[in-house]
């Protein structure tokens, strides 16, 4: 039997999460405190879904998991009440604003035998996946450092049509927000990292944000030693530029690149000729904007394969406390006001 699917938050990423859940699992409840955006999810799913303004109203032994998909500031609290309540989650990154938060909610499901699942589509990416198999293999031998940059752009008007948007509560910095499928790949490539510095600031004063727009980082890996930094923006011209991930070994160089980590840039690695990789999934188009790869077919796909056919998560709760963790304490490193 397909999975019942309560959706908690119908925004712009609730509705893709929607359109997924109809296909791999069963959509049976809505949750949406804006009841403008509650009408508009009843005039597409109708009669064969609940709709509820809170988790205060719901009959919890209806679903199976929940796919939370609120503001990042309130994933802590939406994802701890659903698993109290009995039921597995699904949580959007980042899966919480504090390490200790994700912790907790990590240790209340293990004691409830519940599932904690995060959603982590980039590492679907078609390069990104070649890639992962290259490293597992050894084929670059030994890393000698990486470069992670990312390149976006996030006028005034993303900030202004949202009341969660750049706030310090509930957006929690663009390492959050924009960057943190980005800290994941770097996390889930090549290892923990440790800080060894960091600097993050707020360099346009064109918007009206509480949270950071750039920052810098250098990372070391904590069980290899090699170096490698991370650049952020969200100030880049008019559109985002760039999203990518060089690695320098002892046997080969590669470039993961494009605007998302969805295309293979560079490649030059001792015996092997460059891949011919299939293109993937277009990156999630928000009109005004684009956000990160559509890849949350293959997120419900694990999904549904872990609670049916009792598989492996491939995006785990665990590994979702760890780009966490490397966030905050880049954060801590930078002299962040949080």
């Amino acid at each position: 039997m397909k999975p019942r699917i309560l959706l908690v938050g119908y925004g712009r990423i609730g509705r893709r999460h929607a359109e997924h859940i109809t296909t791999y699992a069963s959509l049976k409840g809505i949750v949406e405190t804006d009841l403008i955006k509650l009408k508009e999810a009843k005039k597409v799913y109708g009669d064969n879904v609940q709709y509820f303004t809170s988790l205060g109203e719901i009959s919890i032994s209806n679903f199976d998991v929940a796919a939370i998909c609120t503001p990042n500031g309130n994933h802590f609290e939406s994802a701890k009440i659903c698993i109290e309540s009995g039921l597995h989650v699904l949580v959007e990154k980042p899966i919480t604003l504090k390490v200790k938060e994700a912790i907790q909610l990590l240790s209340t499901a293990e004691k409830l035998n519940k599932r904690v699942f995060a959603v982590k589509q980039n590492r679907f990416n078609p390069p990104v996946e070649y890639v992962k198999n290259l490293l597992h293999d050894g084929a670059l031998g030994k890393v000698y450092s990486f470069q992670l940059n990312c390149f976006w752009n996030r006028n005034e008007d993303y900030y202004l049509n949202s009341d969660w948007k750049g706030t310090m509560k509930n957006d929690g910095g663009v390492l959050y927000t924009q960057f943190s499928h980005f800290v994941d790949l770097l996390i889930w490539l090549l290892g923990d990292m440790k800080v060894e510095a960091a600097y993050v600031s707020r360099e346009n004063s064109g918007r009206e944000i509480e949270i950071e727009d750039s920052g810098i980082a250098i990372y070391k890996s904590e069980e290899n030693s090699f170096r490698g930094t991370l650049n952020y923006t969200i100030n880049s011209f008019r559109k985002n530029m760039e999203g990518s991930l060089t690695i320098f070994g002892e046997r080969g160089t590669v470039k993961i690149g494009g605007q998302y980590l969805n295309e293979l840039e560079y490649f030059e690695v001792e015996g092997y000729d460059t891949p011919s990789l299939a293109k993937g999934n277009s990156a999630n188009n928000y009109g005004s904007y684009t956000g990160s790869m559509s890849n949350h077919d293959k997120v419900y796909e694990n999904l549904v394969d872990v609670l049916v056919n009792d598989a492996s998560i491939k995006t785990s709760g665990i590994e979702a406390v760890k780009s966490v963790t490397l966030i905050q304490e880049t954060y801590e490193k930078g002299g962040y006001w949080n």
